[in-house]
This record gives C-alpha cells, sequence and structure tokens, in this order.
C-alpha cells in the first residue's frame, strides 16, 4: 500500500517538473528557434549534408562553435584543427559546471548529459533558479532546450538558401537572448561585482589579443574571482582570531 502510494505521489511530481522544465525553457526557444534555423540555412548554403548538420546539434550541440565549423569544414581542414578551435570556444563550459556540481542528478548517465548540455543560456536559467529547484529541473530544461536547437536546425537546413536572402543576420538572436538572460539573471541576483570583474577582464584582455580575446578574458575574470575569494577568506579569518 504504501508502494503504491509513493508512485503516486511521484508520478505528479515528475509532471510538475517537465511542465515546469518546458516553461522555462520556452524563452530560450525565442532565441534558439531563429539562431538554430540560421544555423541550418548557413550549413546547407556550406554544402554540408543534412544527415551532418543534424548530428553536429546533437553532438556538439554549441551555437558559437558550430557556426566557427562551418568555414573550417567547408575548406576541408583537418580534424585536429577543428577539434582545437572548438575546445577554445568552448573552454568557458568547464567554468559553468562548478557552481551547479551539487544541484547535478545522481544518476552517472543523466549527469554525464547535463554537464554536456550545460549551454550559455541553460546555466543562466539555472543560477536564477531557487537553489531547491534546481536538482529537479535540470535535465528537462536542458533536454528542451537542446530539442529546440535541434528542431530549429532541422528546419533550416530543409528550408536552405532561401531564408537566409529573405531574413540576414538570424543568427544575431542567439546573442539577443544571452544578452536578456543575463539582464533577468541579475535581476534576480542583484550583484555587481560579475558584471564588473567581466567588463575589467575584457577590457584588459582587448589590450593584448583579438584572436584568443574570450580565453584570455575568461582567465583573467577567473584569477580575480580567485583573488576575491581568498580575500574574503582571509577577512572572515581575521575577524574570528579578532573576537
Amino acid at each position: 500500500m504504501n508502494t503504491h502510494s509513493n508512485e503516486l505521489s511521484h508520478q505528479p511530481e515528475s509532471q510538475y517538473q517537465w511542465t515546469e522544465g518546458f516553461k522555462k525553457s520556452l524563452p530560450v526557444a525565442m532565441g534558439y528557434l531563429p539562431a538554430g534555423i540560421a544555423f541550418g540555412v548557413l550549413a546547407q548554403v556550406a554544402g554540408i549534408p543534412i544527415w551532418a548538420t543534424i548530428m553536429l546539434s546533437i553532438i556538439l550541440y554549441a551555437g558559437a562553435a558550430q557556426y566557427a565549423c562551418l568555414p573550417m569544414l567547408s575548406a576541408g581542414l583537418p580534424i585536429g584543427n577543428i577539434a582545437t578551435n572548438i575546445a577554445a570556444i568552448n573552454l568557458r563550459h568547464v567554468f559553468y559546471g562548478m557552481p551547479l556540481l551539487q544541484y547535478l542528478p545522481k544518476n552517472k548517465l543523466t549527469k554525464t548529459y547535463c554537464l554536456f548540455a550545460l549551454t550559455d543560456e541553460t546555466f543562466s536559467i539555472m543560477t536564477s533558479l531557487p537553489n531547491e529547484s534546481r536538482r529537479a529541473l535540470i535535465l528537462p530544461i536542458s533536454l528542451f532546450n537542446q530539442s529546440w536547437w535541434v528542431l530549429a536546425s532541422t528546419v533550416g537546413v530543409m528550408i536552405g538558401s532561401t531564408l537566409s536572402d529573405l531574413v540576414p543576420n538570424l543568427d544575431f538572436a542567439l546573442v539577443c537572448l544571452f544578452a536578456i538572460l543575463a539582464y533577468e539573471q541579475f535581476q534576480s541576483i542583484k550583484r555587481y561585482f560579475p558584471i564588473g570583474i567581466a567588463v575589467l577582464g575584457l577590457i584588459i584582455a582587448s589590450l593584448f589579443t583579438s584572436d584568443w580575446l574570450l580565453l584570455v578574458a575568461i582567465t583573467i575574470c577567473m584569477f580575480m574571482i580567485l583573488v576575491r575569494g581568498f580575500w574574503i577568506e582571509r577577512q572572515k579569518t581575521g575577524d574570528s582570531y579578532d573576537q
């Protein structure tokens, strides 16, 4: 009797998680659909086969890296060169997982997928959620977000180059989406320090490089975060000694 009642109570909870995950993914869909369609169109123009375009959205699933892949694939660059460039572009995703490690699912396969699907937009949504909701919603949100991207890229490659002539610069929708999500995240957290180090890191990095701007800026930001963390910890230690 208890087992049956537990199963009944678990079903509405699971249904709520997937329903809520779908709702949370809708703002991402508004950006992923035009940006994914644009990727599919550009892939078709570049001569990438339909199956390869869809597989890129399933296996690679990284908007900026997928766009960067197209000219490299068209030029016939070696796989090693392509992989190195993609790794540099996606290096920032390594840092995304750190704040969410404690909220990842316990199942190893599910945990691996959630880490793989942790894009800029998914990270932004997850970090704006209450802590108690993160573990329950990370899988539905991740899965729905990727589904929107795969669907959009499939539609884009089917449409072909016609759309790119009618609506130019579709890929800019992804940038707009991330800016909106970043603003919403700031509204919920109200912390100025991340914005300050991001701006400062970008300014410093731009003084030294343009080819590796993102990588250098992220490295500078991580260094400043570590310095701030050590400084706060030292302040707490000093206060405890004083008491």
